[in-house]
């Protein structure tokens, strides 16, 4: 099937590991052009290289997600190096750990959350969007997840808002982009197979292998299939929606 992606240009945050890199590699594969962005230009620059190795127009665009002088700046660069800005996925964030209950969570914690996840999707869209309206063409996917689904779990209400926060974001963004050939969608993954998880203990993967119906954890590529669906031509009546990507499992805990 062609998804109609060829030449067109995808912006992802937080691009340079995990589901990010599995997104940049799907998206790419079908023709697209990769802007990826991440705070660690190192590992962006690695992935990049390895990108360029299987055929794949990309480049690294390293800076502060939730900046926002830093983002203009690099949307900016990105359309001058492609010259069209078609498709962003925010995929930038950071961790739960520490874990605090919410009347323990200092306010820099709570602060440094909602901006990797809720300040970038905004500042990320906010800069793109002028530039999908010129295309007559957009596609935004913004990452939640079911730690905000699943009705939240306790020690990250800092986390479980910041994906809140996110959904609403899209839901009402995509009211507002849709005259101008725009979609914006959600999608929240369960626990995906990625550097992050690998670092849990064996007692912990096995526990969340047995609570899920599937039987396993998501795998990266699966994430990347789904949002390069979304941002197909074929998906262009899909607007506003949160897709869940979690085996089944929507509510969870550790302990059962």
């Amino acid at each position: 099937m062609d998804f109609g992606l060829k030449g067109k240009v995808a912006i992802i945050t937080g691009g340079a590991r995990g589901i990010g890199y599995a997104d940049a590699c799907a998206l790419g594969a079908e023709g697209a052009r990769i802007a990826v962005n991440d705070l660690d230009a190192e590992a962006g620059a690695t992935a990049v290289a390895a990108l360029r190795a299987n055929g794949i127009d990309a480049e690294c665009f390293a800076g502060d997600a939730t900046d926002e002088a830093t983002v203009k700046r690099l949307v900016d660069a990105i359309a001058l190096r492609f010259g069209r800005i078609d498709i962003l996925v925010n995929n930038a964030g950071i961790g739960v750990k520490p874990a605090y209950k919410v009347e323990e969570m200092p306010v820099e914690a709570w602060d440094k959350m909602i901006h990797a996840h809720m300040r970038s999707t905004f500042l990320w869209s906010r800069a793109a969007i002028p530039h999908m309206r010129a295309n007559s063409f957009g596609r935004i996917v913004n990452m939640c997840s079911m730690n905000f689904t699943g009705g939240g779990r306790p020690g990250v209400s800092h986390y479980a808002a910041a994906k809140a926060g996110i959904l609403g974001l899209t839901q009402t963004m995509s009211k507002e982009v849709a005259d101008g050939g725009i979609t914006a969608n959600a999608i929240a993954p369960g626990y995906v197979e990625t550097e992050l998880i690998a670092q849990f203990s064996p007692e912990m993967r096995s526990l969340l292998t047995k609570q899920n119906p599937v039987g396993r954890m998501c795998h990266p590529d699966e994430v990347a299939a789904l949002i390069t669906f979304l941002c197909s031509k074929q998906a262009a009546f899909i607007n506003g929606e949160l897709i869940c990507m979690d085996g089944g499992r929507r509510d969870f805990y550790w302990g059962n």
